[in-house]
């Protein structure tokens, strides 16, 4: 008895030690939104800000592009989660209920796009956009956005349409249902939290993306916000205060859209992503 509570105690310490460890960078980035630029570049850090000040804040809001930065990231973020889920549905469902001919050799090619480096993948998409003439454009980063999550988007939703018994499919189409309203009715209802899932992971994956951003959009008023945090280092320094607020403001959509899935999240994570 006293052997497993020992163990207890030393796994909950060692957790503990763990969440402090990961946690510790966010809070660096926080208390140090706060402080002053001076107080930034003093050797010493104090881990509570001794001279509280939101001039960082001010100082990013004011900076210009934030709100064009803004929303260019929102559209094609939000627009290339909304494809990747629409299609990622309509791909996933077949994928996992129906039986043909090059179903594996498929599963293998989407298992193979989303294990491909983004990075081995910018001069053939750079050329591509630039041959169908859609540099410089949003639907260019929408489209590059909406191929990036779109393997893991089947892959993961296929796993939940699997967890989902076939025998619910069948006694609705027993009653009448087609297999598409089957799928309507029965399981597209019970893939939500699937769907959240996989949402919250393609979101923060686009959201974050900063290479083909700066590459494809040449004007900088269609340049998405990770392109717009690299304008706070210039040749005469960096502003460690305005970045550091600035990547606050940066990460706050991400924070809002997580907490209103949360609670689909949590289960949605459990339900069967995993599975064949």
């Amino acid at each position: 008895m006293n052997k497993t509570r020992g163990q207890r105690t030393a796994l909950n310490t060692v957790g503990v030690l763990v969440a402090i460890l990961f946690a510790f960078p966010t809070y660096w980035l926080l208390t140090s939104a706060f402080k002053p630029s001076t107080d930034l570049l003093t050797p010493a850090y104090d881990l509570v800000p001794l001279h509280f000040t939101l001039d960082n804040f001010v100082s990013a809001w004011q900076k210009p592009g934030f709100l064009a930065h803004l929303t260019n990231s929102l559209i094609v973020t939000v627009g290339a989660v909304l494809c990747s889920l629409v299609a990622g549905v309509l791909a996933a469902f077949p994928l996992a209920r129906l039986r043909f001919r090059g179903r594996k050799g498929f599963l293998l090619l989407v298992l193979i796009a989303q294990m491909a480096p983004l990075e081995a993948l910018l001069i053939p998409m750079f050329l591509l956009m630039q041959d169908a003439g859609l540099l410089n454009q949003l639907p260019s980063l929408l489209l590059v956005y909406f191929a990036f999550t779109l393997p893991f988007t089947v892959w993961t939703l296929r796993g939940f349409v699997q967890g989902i018994p076939y025998e619910l499919e069948e006694a609705a189409m027993v009653d009448g249902c087609g297999r598409f309203a089957a799928f309507r009715r029965v399981v597209l209802p019970l893939l939500g939290p699937g769907i959240v899932a996989t949402s919250v992971f393609a979101f923060i994956t686009a959201w974050n993306e900063f290479l083909y951003a700066l590459v494809f959009m040449r004007d900088k008023d269609k340049q998405t916000l990770p392109v717009w945090l690299s304008t706070f280092k210039t040749v005469f320094g960096t502003d460690w205060g305005g970045i550091t607020a600035a990547s606050v403001m940066y990460a706050l959509p991400a924070l809002i859209f997580f907490l209103i899935v949360q609670r689909k999240l949590v289960s949605g994570a459990t339900a069967g992503a995993l599975k064949g």
